[in-house]
């Protein structure tokens, strides 16, 4: 076990245990986890990236993205009938989705490997959840894309993490933004936040959960990774010496690109038991979802050890005053 040196925030209160693991899920699945969670239509709508274990091979293997429900956003029921699976000649497989509505259509932001690198998608969902027409894809190698619930200044904004290895160095990854005026042309691309302006990042930042609104701005969650080269296996592979910390940003309501406040720590860290042992890629914590209630808790859905899906929550004001201070 390798505690964090760093702690998680006093006013978020972790569930527990995970709210979806593989035992929840009806059919093969092996690891469940970096899910896109969304409150629509009087209920709870979480995609999951659903992972398999070829133990005969010893590699990871993303099955669909699956999709559960929920009347209170704790307890979840996995549709075996619902998946998204896209593979081709060139798709390898796609993951890590993210849910965002706009004018109460559902979006999903996904990644796709493919033979010529990973590329960012942006898919359009049908009300049943059955069908998904891809509107744009990235070229390589780009990830980890969420849009905005609304549009800002008369176009959509999306938050994404290119990955530019030649230029910044391998996994010198940061935080930039781009805006489209119909969901499938993007440009006019600006950076949000270089990794040397966080403290608790070595090795990449990038998107979380799509932003929510509030007076103040758009409150964002970003991913955050430090390098501890001492660290050999922690987790089922040989070596994982990456740890994965959850950030906290204000964005300007107007212009996104802005950075108008953040947490210079960690919003949350790994110290539960599920996020320090037993996971495939232990001290691995990834935002991914995040819906504002009506009484200002703020629910932090989140990927553990890249084996379980986990909630977190927070007051709202407590949030914008991490960031401000």
């Amino acid at each position: 076990m390798y505690p964090c040196r760093y702690v998680t925030q006093p006013c978020v209160h972790k569930l527990p245990e995970p709210v979806l693991t593989a035992a929840d899920v009806p059919y093969k699945a092996t690891f469940v986890f970096n899910a896109g969670v969304i409150r629509h239509e009087g209920r709870y709508v979480m995609a999951f990236r659903d992972d398999h274990y070829d133990e005969a091979r010893g590699k990871v293997y993303t099955e669909r993205i699956g999709f559960a429900f929920s009347d209170d956003g704790i307890a979840w029921n996995v549709d075996p009938d619902l998946g998204y699976v896209w593979r081709d000649d060139e798709v390898q497989r796609a993951y890590d989705p993210r849910l965002t509505v706009i004018d109460g259509q559902v979006y999903m932001c996904f990644a796709l490997d493919t033979k010529h690198g990973v590329r960012g998608g942006i898919a359009k969902v049908s009300d049943d959840f059955t069908d998904f027409e891809v509107l744009s894809l990235s070229v390589p190698d780009n990830r980890n894309m969420v849009l905005f619930p609304e549009k800002i200044g008369g176009n959509y904004v999306r938050l994404e993490r290119p990955m530019p290895v030649y230029s910044r160095g391998r996994d010198a990854f940061d935080l930039w933004l781009s805006r489209s005026p119909d969901l499938r042309l993007w440009g006019d691309s600006r950076l949000v936040m270089g990794l040397e302006q966080v403290p608790f990042a070595d090795n990449k930042i990038g998107p979380g959960a799509p932003p929510i609104k509030t007076e103040k701005g758009w409150l964002t969650t970003f991913h955050a990774v430090e390098l501890y080269p001492e660290r050999g296996k922690n987790g089922w592979e040989e070596r994982w010496q990456k740890e994965y910390t959850v950030g906290i940003a204000l964005l300007d309501l107007d212009d996104p690109s802005k950075v108008v406040g953040f947490c210079r720590e960690p919003l949350m860290v790994p110290d539960m038991p599920y996020e320090l042992e037993g996971g495939f890629r232990n001290n691995a914590l990834f935002p991914c979802g995040m819906v504002l209630e009506d009484s200002g808790e703020v629910k932090l859905y989140y990927g553990a050890a890249d084996t379980t899906i986990c909630l977190a929550t927070a007051d709202v004001d407590d949030l914008l005053r991490l960031c401000l201070n």
